[in-house]
Order: C-alpha cells, then sequence, then structure tokens
C-alpha cells in the first residue's frame, strides 16, 4: 500500500520543489520506490529531474483533460526506482476547465485508486497556491509535508494553510494528516534562522522533522542540472539533510505526531 504525500506551502520560495525532488530521489535511493507528480504549472518538478520542456510529452494535464490514465503518463528518471509524472504550462487552463467538472476535487485520488501499488510512496508537488490543484492534491493525499523558510515571515502563510487543512478535512479528506512540517534554507550563522526554528518547535512541537535542511550552494545548484542532490552533489550537507528527511518519513509511524485542527 502506497503512502499518499502532498508537498504543500502556498508562500513561495520556502523550498517545496526542491524538497519534492530530493526527498522523493533519497527515498528511491532507500529502495523505496517512488512516483513524484508534478502537479505545478511551472513544471520545476520536471525540469529539475532533467525533463526538457517538450509540448509533445503527456503531462498530468491530460489527466485532467483527456482523462489520462495515470499509468501512461509515468515517465522514467535518471534514478533507478524513482518515476515522475510531468506537469507543463498548459496546466493553468487546467484550473479552468476544471471549474466546471462535476468532482472536480477527487479526480487525482480516484485516478491514483486506479494506478496499481507498485510504489511505497507517491509524493505530489503543490503549486504555491491554494487553487484546485492543490485542493485536488490533499483530497489525494493520505499527509502533508509543509516546508517552512526559516526567516521572520515564516508562520505568516502556514495559519492560511492550515486553515485550508481543516476544510479540506472537514468536507474532501476527513483523513489527511500532517506528515510533518520542514524547516528549510536554515543558515546557522544568524541567529534569526535558530530563533524561528526554535519558534516553530515551541508552536508545533513534535509535528516539526528533527531534520533541517540548510542553505547549500550545491543544492541550489543541481535544479540547474536536472538532477536531485544524490546524483550531482552526494557529499554535499543539502543530500546528507535530503537522506536523513527520508529516513523519519520512513519511520514516520515510530514518531509521534500531534494532530492539527
Amino acid at each position: 500500500m502506497h503512502r499518499i504525500i502532498a508537498i504543500a506551502n502556498q508562500k513561495g520560495g520556502v523550498g517545496k520543489t526542491t524538497t519534492a525532488i530530493n526527498l522523493a530521489a533519497s527515498l528511491a535511493a532507500a529502495e523505496m520506490r517512488t512516483l513524484l507528480i508534478d502537479c505545478d504549472p511551472q513544471a520545476n518538478a520536471t525540469t529539475g529531474l532533467g525533463f526538457r520542456k517538450d509540448p509533445r510529452r503527456r503531462s498530468l494535464y491530460h489527466l485532467f483533460t483527456d482523462q489520462d490514465a495515470l499509468e501512461k503518463l509515468i515517465q522514467k528518471t535518471e534514478l533507478e526506482g524513482l518515476d515522475v509524472i510531468p506537469a507543463d504550462k498548459n496546466m493553468v487552463g487546467a484550473t479552468v476547465e476544471l471549474v466546471g467538472s462535476e468532482k472536480r476535487e477527487y479526480h487525482l485520488k480516484e485516478a491514483l485508486e486506479a494506478l496499481p501499488q507498485v510504489y511505497s510512496f507517491i509524493l505530489l508537488d503543490c503549486p504555491p497556491s491554494l487553487d484546485i490543484l492543490t485542493v485536488n492534491a490533499l483530497v489525494a493525499a493520505d499527509s502533508i509535508l509543509i516546508p517552512i523558510q526559516c526567516e521572520y515571515f515564516a508562520l505568516e502563510g502556514v495559519s492560511e494553510l492550515l486553515d485550508t487543512l481543516i476544510r479540506v478535512r472537514r468536507h474532501l479528506n476527513p483523513h489527511l494528516a500532517v506528515e510533518g512540517i520542514l524547516l528549510t534554507m536554515f543558515d546557522e550563522r544568524t541567529n534569526l534562522s535558530s530563533q524561528v526554528a526554535q519558534d516553530l518547535r515551541d508552536f508545533f512541537g513534535s509535528q516539526v522533522f528533527q531534520t533541517v535542511i540548510p542553505r547549500n550552494i550545491r543544492l541550489a545548484e543541481a535544479p540547474s542540472h536536472g538532477k536531485p542532490i544524490i546524483l550531482y552533489d552526494i557529499k554535499s550537507r543539502g543530500a546528507e539533510s535530503y537522506l536523513q528527511l527520508a529516513k523519519e518519513v520512513i519511520n514516520h509511524d515510530k514518531r509521534d505526531p500531534k494532530s492539527t485542527g
């Protein structure tokens, strides 16, 4: 039985897609067969795994518009055990087309239910907004992983996301859990990063992952080479952090996360 994790935060620039790519790759490296579904019209997870923009390639857009089976959209990546369903810019149009669609919030959930049980993990990289694509991901997911940047306004967008989480639980997916809150872009040289991290741990307690993702040049460079960090520079601090995060996610049931909402 695969675990479906939505990686979401409507605030941009928090390391969401970096986390989706590198957590997926690290899970695959741990011999957990993983599928990354790029739900973001910007398609950064797609290009970050080495797929150039190609209007002829079938993408998640074709699930929403042509009802293509997800199985037909899967692409193999360079890393054994990691597959991806790409996105493209046409998915902006899907948000409009879905408005009048019956059961519009359930398209991705129903498609995933029809997918053969060959993956240990399915990660959903959400857009930096709370639109119908993000709602589809939250309805389909077992849990949500929330990356939060270690900066002053870190908590500003989280309350809105948690409000959405509560509404989704109430009306669409009562079983949606919090996988964890991930501190990203941590700069150990500044008191601010340490203070924000401590504030978040004080507020959210055990829901915050022990792993912290540092600011790391190699981690920032990797997407431009179309590689996850473990293929670009396995010895970097960024690679070490995401491998550690993968261990935490795999051992999720050994943690004792408190329920939000």
